[in-house]
């Protein structure tokens, strides 16, 4: 069999058994490779992972059951996931802007921004046509901090307060009936666009720590720097760096403070 045939036949696999959520390893045996081999074959061929693909499908057939007035917890069933959790986590989409939309600054990008309550304080959230680029949480009341360097990341947009246009959205990031998908649209090198893309991998109520993380990339050695890139988080709570603790069980440090990240791996856990 050529490595097109077993393209071919793992994506008509996968494409069948979407409503069973088959692992690497089930979809690797079907075509008697090694899952390590596989993953890598069906990356170079396919453009994407195997779980990417998996979960595109998976949305793809979720936003159908759920158009169709099927509840959360039967959409989740009937695509085998685990819990509604397992199903917000698949609508959760991150785009990495371009090389040419960095070199422009954002020229012709509308962001509308605006300081809502969330379960876990205040928090300022900016959004674009294409997703939300900036969560923060603040503790200091002084958001106009928080505008001054949305602006210079983005110093050619055009940015505007509307908490009309940013309202629905900071209620379905911590709504727990979450029916609409929700995109990230940031800017940041490729190795954090990696590890930020990881981090949409861990399911809500895991843990991981910064050496499995590493190895989730494939850089195992590089667990200092994506320490780094999971402090570089843009987006709290969407892009769930609260979920990363020390190889030692010790929850560690995090960038809008210990405590919350505490409450927030506590009410991600009560959720399931």
């Amino acid at each position: 069999m050529s490595d097109y045939e077993r393209i071919a036949e793992a994506i008509n696999y996968i494409t069948s058994h979407v409503n069973k959520q088959p692992s690497l390893d089930d979809v690797a045996k079907q075509l008697n490779l090694s899952p390590y081999h596989f993953q890598r074959l069906f990356t170079r061929w396919a453009g994407v992972s195997p779980k990417r693909f998996l979960q595109t499908l998976t949305v793809r057939r979720a936003k159908v059951l759920l158009k169709e007035s099927m509840s959360l917890l039967e959409t989740s069933n009937e695509l085998g996931l685990s819990s509604t959790a397992r199903l917000h986590d698949h609508f959760v989409k991150l785009e990495a802007i371009t090389p040419g939309e960095y070199k422009s600054d954002g020229a012709g990008l509308k962001i509308n921004y605006g300081v809502h309550e969330t379960p876990f304080g205040y928090a300022f959230i900016a959004v674009t046509d294409r997703g939300v680029c900036q969560l923060s949480f603040i503790d200091d009341n002084n958001d106009s901090r928080l505008i001054v360097e949305l602006e210079k990341k983005w110093s050619a947009a055009t940015m505007r307060e509307s908490k009309k246009i940013t309202k629905p959205v900071i209620n379905s990031i911590f709504s727990k009936d979450k029916k609409q998908p929700l995109s990230v649209y940031i800017q940041g090198t490729n190795f954090q666009i990696n590890v930020w893309k990881a981090l949409l991998e861990i399911p809500q109520g895991k843990l991981t720590t910064y050496g499995q993380l590493a190895k989730l990339i494939d850089n195992p050695k590089a667990s200092r720097a994506v320490g780094s890139a999971v402090g570089a988080n843009p987006v709290a709570f969407l892009i769930p760096c609260h979920r990363v603790i020390r190889a030692s069980g010790v929850i560690g440090e995090y960038r809008w403070g210990s405590i919350r990240k505490r409450s927030m791996l506590c009410y991600e856990t009560l959720e399931l």
